[in-house]
């Protein structure tokens, strides 16, 4: 009886090392939905925003002011709307920065 008792322990005890072992080589598999982070080296390419100011605050009546919120505006965005005025749809986030009062930041 007391070998039976032995066997079954040793037997036990195996298995045990055997699942410890096994669980630190787990594989980690990545989800296959999930998007890989950009490298550095293609990030989207930047844009001219003193020139994008330029042209997209010609016909404004304060074209200082209109000039620095636009380039603020386009170094956070990356991107201006075409025109001089309006075209939000084309760079939403361009649209959605707001000044402390709730109006567009971005002329």
């Amino acid at each position: 009886m007391a070998i039976f008792k032995a066997l079954l322990f040793s037997i036990l005890i195996s298995q045990i090392i055997v699942i410890l072992v096994e669980s630190d080589t787990m594989v980690i598999i990545k989800n296959p939905l999930e998007q890989p982070s950009p490298s550095p080296s293609s990030s989207p390419p930047t844009i001219d925003c003193d020139g994008e100011c330029n042209r997209r605050c010609q016909l404004s009546s304060r074209p200082n002011l209109c000039k620095r919120a636009c380039g603020t505006c386009c170094e956070r965005c990356n991107c201006v709307p075409s025109g001089t005025s309006g075209h939000y749809e084309e760079c939403p986030c361009y649209a959605n920065l707001t000044t402390h009062g709730g109006r567009h930041k971005c002329p």
